[in-house]
């Protein structure tokens, strides 16, 4: 039987401004500091804790890379580790006549119709409530950002 996917909770990620480390043999590479948000859902509602960051690469091919780890922290106050790595396969690269964006980056979003991200976020955690998440895979879709500074990731369990 094929697998199917069960709503598990919404992660409401908030950052900082990306540091740009510039071109590098495996393209644009960035780092963006998490500053906090929240995750809540039918099987988990906790803050995400500042001090992570996702290190991020967009390759010439406008495929971008991320790969996130952070902390959260339950309701209940067990803490739990993310790290949350996918890829974003419809990226623009601009052409050097064509105005920068207000970040200044080399790279368009696609059309919100267009926009496609996927996410594998894997979690650990002590034995207790939430050891669940250490024996469960999850998929994550990212959803095309709509507030500066902050990114919107819906997590799917695998059933």
């Amino acid at each position: 039987m094929a697998p199917t996917l069960a709503f598990a909770f919404r992660l409401e990620v908030d950052l900082a401004d990306a540091l740009d480390f510039g071109k590098t043999p495996a393209g644009s590479r960035r780092f963006i500091p998490i500053t906090g948000g929240r995750a809540e859902g039918p099987q988990l509602n906790a803050d995400i804790l500042p001090g992570g960051g996702d290190w991020n690469v967009l390759r010439e091919d406008g495929v971008g890379h991320l790969f996130a780890k952070y902390t959260i922290k339950s309701d209940d106050g067990v803490l739990i580790s993310v790290t949350n790595e996918g890829w974003i396969p419809k990226f623009r690269k601009r052409s050097p006549q064509e105005p920068r964006d207000e970040a200044g980056g080399e790279f368009d979003m696609v059309p919100e119709g267009k926009w496609y991200a996927r996410t594998n976020p894997r979690f650990e955690v002590q034995d207790g409530p939430y050891n669940w998440l250490n024996r469960t895979m999850f998929v994550g879709e990212l959803h095309k950002p709509e507030i500066p500074l902050h990114v919107t990731i819906d997590v799917y369990s695998v059933e």
